[in-house]
């Protein structure tokens, strides 16, 4: 982290999981380890979440986000959910083309696009996450096709509202599957993402923008890996959902 340069962002992703019940739980156990933070602090939950979690983070510093919004404002796309309904509720962040929606649910670079262009308009902050296979990285294309998804998803996106968006690099073979990137490794990609977004935007853009590291940053790994330059933070799967080993994150970004 260079955190003169550009704030360091620990966003938990709770995927699907948790009843409202269970999130208050689970909010209630984050919310004393977490308040003295020196970073930005985000959770990003489910929908039927949503309310619950915004109450429990009244007081706090603690931002909250959703974990995908429709591109259309409304409209005849049944079990969506569009960014001004997020918004309307006090919603603050979204993910935006987590690895799981391009794998499971059919989502493109261009559904990308369309859907941060939708999160912007509406005044949300925008998680995009872009990164590889293992096929990928063994075919030594991962600083190309990480250029091509950070470029295609920032299409129409200006300078200015660059400010509302954080990259999240997410190796897929490193998700959910107990491995992960050497802390060189994770720097040597941020540092390309940045490298494109200097390309797009300039120096001093790409000099304050987040960068964060999304492939099983854990309570022991996380020390390490936010000691990377260009490792701004982190997208936390699993470990968000343990309060001791998220406030363990935090506290590492806080250094």
């Amino acid at each position: 982290m260079n955190k003169k340069l550009r704030k360091a962002v620990i966003a938990g992703n709770w995927k699907m999981n948790k009843t409202p019940a269970e999130a208050k739980e689970l909010m209630d156990g984050i919310k004393p380890l977490v308040k003295d933070a020196d970073c930005d602090v985000v959770v990003c939950v489910p929908y039927v979440d949503l309310c619950t979690v915004l109450e429990a983070a009244k007081g706090t510093k603690i931002g909250v986000g959703a974990e995908n919004c429709h591109w259309e404002n409304s409209g005849a796309f049944t079990g969506e959910v569009s960014a001004p309904m997020l918004t309307s509720m006090g919603v603050q962040y979204v993910i935006i083309g987590h690895s799981e929606r391009r794998t499971y649910f059919g989502e493109t670079d261009a559904t990308v696009n369309k859907r941060i262009r939708a999160a912007l308009n509406a005044g949300l902050n925008v998680i995009l996450c872009v990164g590889e296979s293992l096929e990928q990285r063994e075919q030594g294309i991962t600083a190309e096709l990480v250029a091509m998804q950070t470029k295609i998803a920032l299409g129409g996106v200006t300078k200015d509202e660059l400010k509302k968006v954080i990259i999240a690099y997410e190796p897929i073979w490193a998700i959910g599957t107990g491995k992960t990137a050497t802390a060189e490794q994770a720097n040597e990609v941020c540092a390309a993402i940045r490298s494109v977004i200097e390309g797009l935007y300039g120096k001093d853009a790409a000099d304050a923008f987040t960068v964060q590291y999304g492939g099983s940053m854990n309570a022991k790994n996380a020390a390490e890996l936010l000691a990377q330059p260009d490792v701004d933070g982190g997208l936390i799967g699993g470990a968000s959902l343990k309060p001791a080993d998220f406030a363990e994150i935090v506290k590492a970004a806080s250094k």
